[in-house]
């Protein structure tokens, strides 16, 4: 017997003119091709994927924050391919997005996060120390400073054309997991009648991440004070537990997420999807559509059908 639709978690995440939705054992990606016809890739995951890794609590936080980085430079590397397909360069020939160049590329983004989020804030709340400032209020300006960087980060990128229509097919994305989640038929008119919001979306996790993280890091601090270099070594090292603990918070509000407490908790969650979903035209919900049906057809499940929970 199937599974309930609540007990199967779909996710994606969107990418250049498209849509990826990750399955329990499969992922697909639709993208608006620029003569405007979809093209979708369908793939079984493995190994890391789908391991047993993925059902033990704590761990699979850091598992689903590392196939978000992975799953997502592979879908936005065959999103890249299909929206520039008409382009060519100097000589001619199609340009082309090479595997190496995107995997710099997210070791980069790794690099940045890493410098802007954690060791930036770090640095501007350690100058308090030189005014005598306690400790107390130097671990929370520091807290407090890589929060106002993420959401001020997340508001400005969504100023660019280009990404604003990113964060459209991200709404797009989210009503259509609402609809398939409520057993709706995936068509166009359904998928419009529910939220871009989402209550598992990886903005909200991210936000988690952050929440916890300034909880994690004002205790820490508070515990243990042994000078600059080992505050900054702690919040790169701490990272995978606050991660395992972010997705079992995230994972509770998805679950009690009828209950009026959870959803009051978890209002900023929602708040800040304003700033990273957009409302979606037709065709950008018709990728979205796409996407998710390609992922079930790779799962041999159609638009009604639920998979085996994981």
């Amino acid at each position: 017997m199937g599974a309930e639709p609540a007990q199967v978690y779909y996710g994606g995440q969107a990418v250049i003119e498209g849509v990826m939705i990750r399955g329990p054992e499969h992922m697909a990606v639709a993208v608006r091709h620029p003569k405007g016809h979809i093209v979708t890739h369908s793939e079984r995951l493995s190994g890391i994927y789908t391991g047993r890794s993925r059902r033990i609590p704590l761990v699979r936080g850091v598992v689903v924050l590392w196939e978000t980085l992975a799953l997502g430079m592979r879908a936005l590397n065959f999103s890249s391919r299909i929206a520039f397909e008409e382009e060519e360069s100097e000589d001619g020939k199609p340009v082309e997005f090479p595997e190496k160049a995107f995997f710099g590329t997210m070791l980069l983004a790794l690099v940045f996060v890493v410098a802007v989020f954690f060791a930036a804030p770090i640095l501007l709340a350690n100058v308090l120390e030189r005014w005598d400032v306690p400790r107390f209020w130097i671990v929370l300006v520091e807290g407090l400073l890589r929060l106002g960087l993420f959401v001020g980060y997340i508001a400005a990128i969504g100023l660019i054309p280009d990404i604003r229509r990113v964060f459209q097919y991200h709404g797009a994305e989210h009503m259509t997991i609402h609809a398939y989640e409520a057993g709706r038929p995936l068509t166009v008119a359904e998928v419009r009648n529910f939220p871009k919001e989402h209550q598992r979306c990886g903005t909200s996790f991210l936000l988690v991440v952050v929440v916890v993280a300034l909880l994690t890091f004002f205790v820490f601090d508070l515990l243990v004070d042994e000078g600059l270099a080992v505050r900054t070594a702690s919040r790169i090292l701490l990272v995978p537990l606050i991660a395992g603990v972010s997705y079992e918070i995230l994972r509770f509000g998805a679950r009690y997420r009828e209950n009026g407490f959870v959803r009051a908790l978890f209002a900023p969650n929602i708040a800040l999807q304003g700033l990273t979903t957009k409302v979606p035209d037709d065709s950008q919900v018709e990728v979205a559509i796409a996407s998710f049906e390609a992922t079930l057809a790779a799962a041999g499940l159609r638009g009604g059908e639920q998979a085996a929970a994981p």
